[in-house]
């Protein structure tokens, strides 16, 4: 069978996920647009295509299956450990970029995850100083991993946010921290809370457990940056407001949801 072939026939056992047939191939062949590529596939690859789509059938996530996934442009290496970046988070990277420019900044991403946050921000603020920071040391080996694959250099904290506090003194924090609501999460898509770390998305009882405590401990930074969920832009607004924050907007992003909240001290 040829590779256009295989792409048609993943097309129609994938279902509403067809359009991932095309991201399988060319993962599995190394091909771009290898769903108009005539090539005979081997046997070994036509044997991964069929692995691939029962893992991905079971309801596994293909960006775990295939290890990898794209985010501003660059590849992250992901897996169970870390959340899966969204284009929705680019928002966030977005607004901290704009911030920062060219300034030396000292930057600070809590809960990084795979890093994609801080990462972006590093290899395109090429004067900022980046630090990660997570609970998770399996997820802070998968951010090292994606530093040296994206050639940027980050310090490195293992840290319990919400009991511990970090040494060192930071001009801006940037966070996507957990903020679904506990109740919430077992209503969510079983792709996510089946497969993706519940530390990562279990935000407390009112999803602003995280919001509240940085607020708190990091009140004298003068630039703080968090991704929200779509409903929660008035509540961490004033979260920040309490913390002495005057100068605080609400971010939409592309789909036009409120999805970033920016608050800036004199």
């Amino acid at each position: 069978m040829v590779i256009s072939e295989k792409c048609r026939e993943l097309r129609e056992k994938l279902g509403e996920n067809a359009h991932e047939a095309a991201w399988i191939m060319e993962h599995i062949t190394g091909i771009r647009y290898a769903i108009s590529d005539d090539r005979e596939l081997t046997a070994a690859e036509f044997a991964m295509a069929d692995s691939i789509l029962t893992r991905r059938k079971s309801g596994e996530p293909l960006q775990y299956i295939l290890g990898d996934t794209e985010f501003m442009g660059m590849r992250f290496i992901v897996n169970r450990h870390t959340l899966i970046p969204r284009q929705d988070t680019e928002t966030l990277v977005e607004t901290a970029v704009s911030k920062i420019g060219d300034k030396p900044l000292r930057v600070l991403d809590i809960g990084t995850g795979s890093g994609c946050v801080g990462i972006s921000i590093a290899r395109l603020c090429k004067n900022a100083k980046v630090t990660l920071l997570d609970i998770s040391k399996d997820a802070l080996f998968i951010a090292q991993e994606n530093a040296r694959l994206n050639d940027v250099e980050v310090g490195i904290i293992q840290c319990d946010i919400l009991h511990e506090m970090p040494d060192g003194g930071y001009d801006m924090i940037v966070s996507n921290p957990p903020y679904i609501e506990t109740a919430v999460l077992k209503t969510l898509d079983s792709v996510v809370k089946d497969h993706e770390p519940s530390a990562a998305l279990d935000g407390g009882e009112d999803g602003l457990v995280f919001y509240r405590r940085i607020a708190r401990i990091f009140a004298d930074i003068p630039v703080i940056a968090f991704e929200i969920g779509y409903d929660q832009g008035s509540a961490v607004s004033d979260i920040l407001r309490g913390a002495g924050y005057e100068r605080v907007s609400v971010i939409k992003d592309l789909c036009g949801n409120d999805r970033v909240v920016v608050a800036e001290k004199n």
